[in-house]
């Protein structure tokens, strides 16, 4: 890719980042948007706006920026959870890191880059030259300039162990003083046992009580039989649901809501008077549940949750073999209650090895089949391979802004519009690996979110994009390295271009601007359609953004000495990130203790 193609990139995802920033800055004002720009707020009754007309309201502003820059970390703790910090200090550590980077890559590594001769090319005609120019490929072979790289390296190894350890530190010191300062948790001294083993003449609860009265005698205080509720569950869900629906439009006290038809959205059939027919349906599903509740009593599962007199028992308890056969009386600490997954405790061991089989299959065939849009993603970057397989476009690609936009733009934006469909999947597919809490179901979609971003985006990328397309080199399997040093440097302006769309545009739009929601609330408004349901206030999506932003990472160290132009581009998505999270976690998202450690967790592993 040329330089010209990545600033026309640039240029008009810059464009798009300022305009989602200027439209959020002036529908957030309104009332009518404060669901989806101010949902916390408005749950906790801290919303306070209109939507009269007034000349200030549509001017753009930037006092959310401050705003959201103003709150400290005690703060952040206090008013958003744990969960929060520990999320903004991954940001911080990448603003950390790369701003050292940034520094030595570009003020450093990037002048010696330029001046080396191995490409040959002419620099008086630079925007059309090509951004190898600026990485390691253009340093002679070897030439002692190669040193500063090497010694660049080890001072970023250095650079980046430092702000590891010192992460760790820091945030092992907080979670422990957390853990004190809280209040103790019932699922703290509680374990969750499956695979109870079956015995003719008594329940499995009667097995329970006998097993833990026997082993755990001076530490055991009480246990409860998981049973079949599923039916029971929707019904509660439903009754529930149809309740708030019902508070909110009481809340409201608005009669052209009240009234509404009574088929598809409110538009079709019989008009009705939605409080009455809401509480004559809430009766009925009154009735429903007390009859299900009746019949339950029978319905025992082989699982059950065992509760000890200390949380010291419990974790033992958790985390020895308790049966002669490792697949039964199973162990696991129990899931805090807000957390919980039903629909695989009462699977058997040999169910969830074959699901977690089937997973894997799944997984290995959705990378496979990704890498046909990689390839023609790829194709979309060489207009020398677009004129060999689509001859009658030559006329269109030899426009010199056609072709930028082509290249530079819209490679990227194809590839983050087929990666938009990955993470829902991957939530679908761990969801069925037997799972018992939702939490431990979006850690594993993080997982698999990743190491597709590394395989699919990364790899295929490099391989598709520079050496497939000399496939006689692999025939001397002694030139593989060879071509891999060519390749990966060749593939930085792609990738440059994918930070800028894929990080920027999507974090300002997806996460800030909610472009599909806020066309929803205007068509709503402009169309007079009516809503009785309440909003939930939304999580962050851990299964998308962590693996986006630890992806980044990995492009930032893999390129830093190979192609240093790509840093001061990553620092700028670390600071959108930092500033739109910010406000973010103190007036939209919702966040829950129990999901810390696990992020944790995967956070310093990666």
């Amino acid at each position: 890719m040329i330089l010209s193609a990545l600033l026309t990139s640039v240029g008009i995802n810059v464009a798009l980042c300022l305009l989602f920033l200027i439209l959020y800055s002036i529908l957030k004002r309104k009332q009518s948007y404060a669901n989806i720009y101010l949902p916390r707020l408005v749950s906790e009754g801290k919303s306070q706006l209109g939507d009269e007309y007034s000349f200030e309201r549509i001017l753009p502003s930037v006092n959310w920026v401050k705003r959201a820059w103003q709150p400290s970390e005690e703060e952040l703790l206090a008013n958003s959870g744990f969960d929060a910090v520990v999320f903004m200090r991954i940001i911080t550590f990448g603003l950390r890191v790369f701003g050292v980077a940034a520094i030595i890559g570009i003020c450093v590594l990037v002048p010696f880059n330029y001046m080396g001769n191995q490409l040959n090319m002419d620099f008086t005609d630079l925007p059309n030259k090509s951004l190898e120019s600026f990485s390691i490929s253009n340093v002679d072979d070897g030439s002692n300039r190669l040193w500063i790289h090497f010694c660049a390296v080890y001072v970023f190894t250095a650079v980046v162990c430092y702000y590891l350890y010192s992460e760790y530190d820091y945030i092992s010191c907080k979670r422990i003083g957390y853990f004190y300062s809280s209040k103790p948790q019932p699922h703290q001294f509680t374990v969750l046992v499956r695979s109870i083993p079956k015995s003719s003449g008594s329940s499995f609860s009667d097995r329970v009580e006998s097993f833990f009265t026997e082993y755990y005698g001076s530490t055991y205080l009480s246990h409860s039989m998981v049973r079949r509720t599923s039916k029971l569950k929707g019904l509660i869900n439903n009754a529930d649901k149809l309740y708030r629906r019902l508070v909110h439009l009481k809340s409201k006290n608005d009669t052209q809501q009240r009234f509404g038809r009574a088929s598809f959205m409110g538009l079709f059939g019989k008009r009705v008077d939605r409080l009455d027919s809401y509480e004559k349906k809430l009766e009925d599903m009154e009735d429903n549940v007390r009859t299900e509740r009746s019949t339950i009593a029978g319905k025992e599962v082989p699982a059950a949750f065992v509760s000890f007199k200390s949380r010291f028992s419990a974790a033992i308890a958790s985390h020895i073999q308790q049966g002669v056969k490792p697949t039964e009386w199973i162990t696991e600490p129990a899931p805090d209650p807000k957390d919980v997954y039903w629909p695989f405790f009462s699977a058997s061991f040999l169910k969830k090895w074959m699901c977690n089989i089937a997973v894997i299959v799944a997984c290995v065939l959705i990378t496979i089949l990704f890498l046909i849009p990689v390839i023609i993603v790829q194709g979309l970057t060489h207009l020398e391979q677009l004129e060999i397989w689509f001859p009658f476009l030559k006329g269109i690609l030899n426009i010199k802004i056609i072709s930028q936009v082509i290249t530079g733009y819209l490679p990227s934006l194809i590839l983050e519009m087929f990666l938009s469909f990955v993470p829902p999947v991957m939530v679908v597919l761990s969801s069925i690996q037997g799972y018992i809490a939702l939490s431990q179901i979006e850690k594993s979609a993080c997982i698999k979110v990743l190491w597709f971003f590394i395989w699919n985006i990364f790899f295929a990328n490099v391989l598709s994009g520079s050496a497939l397309y000399r496939v006689e080199f692999f025939l001397e399997p002694k030139r593989i390295p060879e071509i891999l040093a060519v390749a990966v440097p060749g593939q930085a302006s792609f990738f440059i271009a994918y930070v800028v769309t894929s990080g920027w545009t999507k974090t300002v739009s997806k996460e800030l601007f909610q472009p599909k929601s806020a066309v929803w609330i205007s068509l709503k408004s402009i169309f007079c359609w009516s809503s009785d349901e309440e909003f939930e206030v939304p999580s962050i999506p851990y299964h998308s953004e962590i693996p986006r932003i630890l992806f980044f990472s990995l492009l930032g160290v893999t390129y830093f000495f190979l192609a240093p132009l790509i840093l001061p581009f990553l620092l700028g998505y670390y600071c959108l990130c930092y500033i739109i999270y910010r406000n973010l976690v103190s007036r939209s998202y919702f966040f829950l203790f129990f999901q810390t450690l696990n992020y944790i967790t995967l956070y310093l592993h990666e």
